[in-house]
């Protein structure tokens, strides 16, 4: 079926501050082609009216100095050969060089058949531009468009630190036409599509062409925010920290914690947060609606949030895909250079043969291992329930921020109940003997500043969230300043 595309030009002209577009292109080498190639190059010049199959420049959005690469599928279906790659090479080292975010609008069928193999393996030198943009902490940013296939999606397309596509294109590894042509039936409809890879967590949405101006905008202000010398938007009052003895005992605050009417984490974004990026999946095919991901701004702060969404986790406790899913949160503080917020609300990882034959167990372990000797400053809030490994994974960090009735166990206080009394009427108990509580966490060193709740973050639940984000901006202030910790001085709170 036909449809409607944009070329590059008009792309740009969406995305970028008017007459903001300075191209980087010089004219490509075109020696040792023959006779019949320069033929179809020429008229893939006159039909596009671009020179190859890749422009390259910088503009601006919203004032910010930008590099982009954009396809033009109109020269031979976007195709790269040794010239096109030539010009994307260029163009990213230029941006790495220069210290830009690079964004990236894909459009193509692959690579060029004319040139075959020798085009075929600039895929490994595109990858390695990319990669050395984002090793020096630049913002890699993609728009996937219709079609983006072959080798193209599997270079650039594919490299993103964040990465969606335009409605309906058709992305994949395999063109569909190869794919019958080899094995004489049609591909499966709805696989290669952008709205299946967004709901399986390979891309993080599906965004018109429209709206890619603003969430291009809103994605630099949080991965362009300073890093140093930052000022909280306001005073932290004298009561949003609690100080004094528990008002509940430690049962009732487990009970306080399970109210379903409790704020959770996209409520602490909604009412605390500005410049919300949700992103999605692991880009690898696995998503867990119990794991909210996002770039946020607390203030005047930015970071890379994860948090444990409670209404996520209603149906779908929470597995190893969440916890790799949580994993790729924490690779992205690394290579932008962001603080890593996670925030910790959960009954407890998934017990079933499923979470089993992920590897539950040695997801908990890599998370743990990951959080404990991440390059980026780390921020951990205890927002409500805290369960099990499924917790635990979250915990590790620079700081951690206890809300009044959230907690930490082993086990919920049922589970301890059953194995040391075989009944869960001593629930409430072994809460209280096992020192679960935020209060008691504090006493012991594992907490660092406990959030007030007045008198319960049910009663208050935009005042809380909105005390919760002034008191995470200015902790992750202080962490800026201070950097990240060392994995001894974060294992060391536990001794």
């Amino acid at each position: 079926m036909s449809r409607s595309r944009l070329n590059a030009a008009q792309l740009i002209d969406l995305a970028l501050d008017a007459d903001s577009w300075v191209s980087w292109d010089t004219p490509p080498e075109r020696s040792g082609v023959s006779e019949g190639y320069a033929a179809e190059l020429a008229a893939a010049e006159r039909k596009s009216g671009v020179d190859e199959s890749v422009l390259s420049g910088e503009g601006r959005i919203s004032g910010r100095r930008v590099a982009v690469v954009a396809g033009e599928f109109a020269f031979l279906a976007g195709s790269i050969g040794r010239a096109a790659a030539d010009r994307l090479v260029a163009a990213v080292t230029r941006a790495t060089r220069e210290g830009l975010p690079l964004l990236a609008a894909p459009v193509s069928g692959g690579t060029r058949m004319q040139e075959g193999t020798p085009a075929f393996v600039q895929m490994v030198r595109i990858s390695e531009a990319v990669a050395t943009h984002k090793a020096a902490g630049l913002p890699y940013l993609v728009y996937l468009r219709h079609p983006t296939t072959g080798g193209v999606m599997a270079s650039w397309g594919s490299l993103g630190h964040v990465t969606v596509a335009e409605p309906e294109a058709l992305l994949g590894f395999l063109g569909p036409r190869v794919y019958e042509a080899l094995y004489g039936k049609p591909f499966p409809p709805g696989v290669q599509t952008s709205e299946n890879l967004s709901a399986r967590g390979i891309i993080d949405g599906v965004v018109a062409p429209e709206d890619i101006a603003e969430i291009l905008d809103r994605t630099l202000r949080v991965l362009l925010a300073p890093r140093r010398d930052i000022v909280p938007s306001a005073p932290l009052p004298d009561d949003a920290l609690f100080g004094g003895a528990p008002a509940v005992d430690t049962w009732e605050a487990i009970t306080r914690s399970r109210n379903p009417e409790r704020p959770g984490v996209r409520r602490l974004l909604r009412y605390a947060a500005r410049d919300v990026v949700p992103l999605n999946g692991t880009g690898q095919g696995e998503h867990h609606p119990g794991l909210l991901i996002a770039l946020v701004r607390f203030g005047e702060v930015s970071c890379v949030f994860l948090g444990q969404d409670r209404r996520g986790q209603a149906d779908q406790p929470m597995g190893p895909e969440a916890l790799r899913e949580a994993r790729r949160g924490m690779r992205l503080a690394s290579e932008l250079g962001l603080p890593l917020v996670t925030a910790i609300d959960t009954r407890g990882a998934a017990l079933s043969p499923e979470a089993e034959n992920g590897g539950l167990a040695g997801e908990i372990a890599r998370s743990l291992s990951d959080l404990v000797t991440l390059d980026a400053p780390t921020l951990c809030l205890m927002l409500g329930e805290g369960s099990g490994g499924g917790a635990l994974a979250m915990l590790p960090a620079d700081r951690v921020i206890a809300t009044q009735h959230s907690w930490l166990s082993p086990l919920p206080p049922e589970g301890a109940s059953a194995i040391v009394h075989r009944d869960v009427e001593h629930a409430a108990e072994m809460a209280r003997a096992q020192k679960v509580g935020a209060i008691e966490l504090h006493e012991l060193g594992v907490v660092d500043r406990i959030v007030a709740e007045r008198p319960d973050a049910a009663d208050e639940p935009e005042a809380f969230c909105q005390r919760v984000g002034l008191v995470l901006e200015h902790e992750l202030a202080a962490l800026l300043e201070a950097g990240p910790g060392s994995p001894a001085s974060r294992a060391a709170r536990y001794a």
